[in-house]
């Protein structure tokens, strides 16, 4: 993949999940940005450890800031995020389930695809461990909420 078409990749990637944001709602943003943010950080962090132990590799990357993890971080992972909360919390069972199988479409269907089209593969990381990468942080994410509404509710 030419860095053009993978700079147009990444901004696709940011566009569209960052497009969904109207359907989602003010007040429920503003509901779950605590709990997403918190886990945006810490994936921010992780993906640091994970880019230096070469858990992963980008093809054709410049040091500009929308390559790589970045355009991933911000885009499909902050605003699903923000979706699944939206749209299973209260209910643990389908929370775990849904982040299950998001998870799972990420780490083998997605990074098949972007092994093929050069756009990242896996180094270190086979898919399953990829996906426990991710899973745990679920949650995390579904505790951290949990507290926020307890607090507004005391």
């Amino acid at each position: 993949m030419t860095i053009k078409m993978q700079r147009l990749v990444n901004v696709a990637i940011i566009l569209l999940t960052w497009s969904t944001l109207p359907f989602l709602e003010i007040r429920n943003i503003k509901r779950f940005l605590p709990a997403s943010f918190l886990i945006f950080l810490i994936e921010f962090i992780t993906t640091l450890i994970g880019k230096k132990r070469k858990w992963w590799v980008f093809y054709n990357k410049p040091k500009a800031v929308f390559f790589g993890e970045f355009p991933y971080l911000i885009g499909p992972f902050f605003v699903g995020s923000l979706w699944i909360l939206k749209w299973t919390y209260g209910n643990f069972k389908q929370f775990i389930l849904l982040n299950a199988i998001v998870n799972a479409f990420f780490a083998s269907p997605v990074a098949r695809f972007a092994k093929k089209i050069k756009h990242y593969k896996l180094v270190r990381l086979n898919e399953f461990q990829f996906f426990l990468y991710y899973f745990p942080k679920a949650f995390l994410m579904y505790w951290f909420q949990y507290l926020i509404e307890n607090k507004k509710n005391n």
